[in-house]
């Protein structure tokens, strides 16, 4: 186990008071309450962050000793069993058995301009932000400044993100113009086809959208669901650590989806 060394301590309320403002939690009407969904120590020093409060994330964070843990995906969705039992009772026990602070936040997190998921993957795959697509915030639009083929760029998405992405269209069509929204944005690709882009790209794929992309000659990218939303929220961990002085520290974990 490791020895707790840190340089500074931030109060639950104030730094819940502060990620609120810096996310503008209150803008979003999302399917999971974000914020402090787990109250845990009042000071909290060592933080940690995930794309997804799983019992392998918890595990983890309490063996670092952590005193908080961010995620991009916590608890208690929107029409989900409310009951306390099965897993969900053996991850809340988890964390209340040992106080530990458990924060989500959702589209807040994808939509924030700086540390949000839609623009830290632009950064990552070199995508040239021009804005949001006027319709939906959640969508974001840009270029691709040496239009590289679909199969380039499919290639360059793997070396990234260390994982094959699913290519729907034309390898050799060259790619300009693209709009996405990382995790499960499937079905906003027909508003992006709108927008005049030649390709959109987002975490998952359904059965009608092969049919849409091979119609409409819009390509579709599939590059995962955890994949494409892990920067996010570690950018948010940095921003914190940077700002308060607190010790931080990303827990990625293997996910196919």
């Amino acid at each position: 186990m490791p020895t707790r060394k840190t340089t500074a301590m931030i109060s639950r309320e104030v730094l819940s008071a502060y990620l609120d403002d810096l996310l503008q939690t209150n803008r979003f009407r999302d399917y999971s309450p974000n914020g402090l969904q787990v109250e845990g120590r009042s000071g909290i020093a060592r933080i940690v962050t995930a794309v997804s409060a799983s019992m392998e994330t918890l595990q983890k964070a309490v063996a670092l000793q952590a005193d908080a843990l961010l995620v991009h995906h916590g608890y208690f969705w929107k029409n989900e069993d409310g009951r306390i039992t099965g897993t969900r009772k053996e991850r809340i026990a988890l964390l209340l058995r040992h106080d530990l602070n458990l924060f989500g936040f959702h589209l807040p997190l994808d939509a924030h301009p700086e540390l949000g998921n839609n623009v830290q993957l632009a950064q990552r795959l070199g995508i040239t932000v021009s804005g949001q697509h006027p319709d939906e915030a959640l969508v974001w639009l840009g270029h691709l400044p040496q239009a590289p083929t679909l199969k380039t760029f499919g290639a360059q998405i793997k070396r990234t993100l260390k994982r094959d992405p699913l290519l729907i269209g034309n390898p050799d069509q060259p790619l300009r113009r693209i709009a996405w929204c990382t995790g499960g944005a499937q079905n906003y690709f027909e508003l992006a086809c709108r927008a005049g882009v030649d390709a959109y790209l987002t975490g998952e794929v359904s059965e009608q959208h092969f049919h849409l992309a091979q119609e409409t000659g819009v390509a579709f990218i599939a590059a995962g669901h955890h994949a494409t939303e892990r920067y996010g929220i570690q950018a948010l961990g940095q921003h914190l650590a940077d700002q308060f002085g607190l010790t931080h520290q990303f827990i990625d974990s293997g996910n196919p989806v």
